[in-house]
């Protein structure tokens, strides 16, 4: 970290008393350029772990990237540390890295109540108002945000950029249905939604205003002055889907998974990002899609637009 950063020092995890304000509450370092956070959520009341990688070069400020994974939240061994070359791609770059351990099945939203299984849920709080301002803190960042995610979160990212465009100058989008308000977007939420909590505890049941207020589609006004890039695929074998990827395995369970399933979300996915693509383009917001002839919903695509995508996020978070 450079000179400038303020950092809590390590210890034990102490949870403040309910209704104090968010603060960074503990700081393990990992080796040279990792780090955990460890950030009381006042809105959540709990404490939410970041996984931190910093930069090559640490001398001056940097900017950061917010990157979220999917519908386990970081939570499984679904990760973009466990499935991908995170590490080594950000080896020599020079941004922060930070990645929440957090918010399974949530859409990183926040809910109108509170859930019996999920508790109280207010991550587009804790993203956009809370955790920003400890992190710059923390880090001795330049201030300046770019956050991407994929699947459940490709979805959330855009979401997050268009509520809070003060803090992201930037979003990258992998895979993800910019539609939550119309049939086609309500499925594909509850469809990923299919696991612990009652999906009707985040916007309200089908037709409530929330589904139509986290809509990208309905309201990508908002996008208007940020950085975005978005990508999806047809759905239809690719070349990562071979039989012995490192998902497969070889195995021929895992490769029916691969093409059927995989492949059905990312049909989805597909046409929502065509429908967001024409969205844009009608109201002249400029964008950078890439809409892939071939692929399926995995994980070697997904790293493939981290890549791809990293030289427009960076372009973005060093601009003077």
């Amino acid at each position: 970290m450079n000179s400038g950063a303020a950092v809590a020092q390590p210890g034990e995890t102490e949870v403040p008393p309910q209704n104090a304000p968010s603060s960074l509450v503990r700081v393990e370092r990992v080796n040279d350029r990792e780090l955990m956070l460890y950030v009381y959520s006042g809105s959540m009341d709990k404490v939410i772990p970041l996984e931190v990688i910093t930069p090559a070069d640490n001398s001056v400020p940097r900017p950061t990237l917010y990157l979220l994974n999917g519908a386990g939240g970081g939570e499984d061994s679904a990760t973009w540390r466990a499935r991908t070359d995170l590490l080594g791609f950000f080896a020599d770059k020079d941004v922060n890295v930070v990645t929440p351990v957090g918010g399974a099945y949530t859409y990183y939203t926040d809910w109108i109540r509170e859930d019996p299984d999920l508790g109280v849920v207010k991550w587009e709080t804790f993203l956009t108002r809370e955790v920003p301002p400890i992190v710059d803190q923390a880090l001795g960042t330049t201030g300046r945000n770019a956050i991407a995610g994929l699947s459940m979160s490709a979805t959330s990212v855009l979401a997050l950029a268009i509520a809070a465009p003060e803090v992201y100058d930037a979003v990258g989008s992998y895979s993800g249905c910019a539609r939550t308000s119309d049939r086609l977007g309500e499925f594909y939420v509850r469809t990923v939604l299919a696991g612990p909590g009652d999906v009707d505890n985040m916007w309200g049941p089908s037709g409530s205003p929330g589904w139509r207020d986290y809509d990208p589609y309905l309201n990508a006004e908002g996008l208007r002055g940020t950085v975005v890039y978005v990508s999806s695929a047809t759905g239809l074998p690719g070349p990562y889907d071979t039989f012995d990827n490192d998902f497969v395995e070889g195995s021929p369970a895992r490769y029916a998974n691969l093409l059927v399933v995989g492949g059905l979300l990312e049909a989805a996915t597909y046409q929502c990002t065509v429908d967001f693509a024409d969205r844009l383009n009608e109201l002249n917001i400029p964008a950078h899609f890439n809409l892939r002839p071939a692929g399926t919903h995995s994980w070697a695509y997904w790293e493939e637009d981290l890549r791809v995508s990293w030289p427009i996020l960076s372009e973005a978070l060093t601009r003077g």
